[in-house]
């Protein structure tokens, strides 16, 4: 059977979005790694090991490059909250960027937000029993 491992997003620093993944997202710093020959560092965060099933973010920092162009082809990265009100407040309160507020999706009864990581990702946070129920 086949799994999801990973999105991998290039970051300009990787120290703020580790904190960003961790101390304002909730993840955790699961493993790190740096190539010194092709001048790279390699974090991977999630709430969990891929080892249980979980798909985890890899942030790829490349030495000396602080920025991308995020470009129009990637959308956001989902997450599956329990109370996504309440983990807007958290995250508002832990610094974090809330650039849509929580609520129902515009015709519809789906529960989502959106945050931005510093580097402008979006992340979209839906209401866990909305996912579910949207599934099928």
């Amino acid at each position: 059977m086949s799994q999801l491992l990973h999105t991998m997003i290039r970051v300009g620093d990787l120290d703020r979005s580790i904190t960003f993944y961790t101390d304002v997202m909730g993840m955790k710093l699961l493993r790190q790694s740096e190539n010194a020959e092709y001048k790279y560092t390699l974090a991977f965060v999630g709430f969990g090991e891929e080892t249980t099933g979980q798909a985890v973010i890899e942030l790829t920092y490349n030495w000396g490059v602080d920025n991308y162009d995020l470009g129009n082809g990637f959308g956001h990265l989902a997450i599956g909250e329990e109370d996504i009100y309440a983990r807007c407040d958290a995250i508002t309160a832990a610094g974090g960027k809330v650039t849509r507020a929580p609520g129902p999706v515009a015709g519809g009864t789906t529960e989502i937000a959106f945050v931005e990581d510093p580097d402008g990702y979006k992340i979209e946070l839906i209401q866990k029993k909305s996912a579910t129920a949207a599934l099928g």
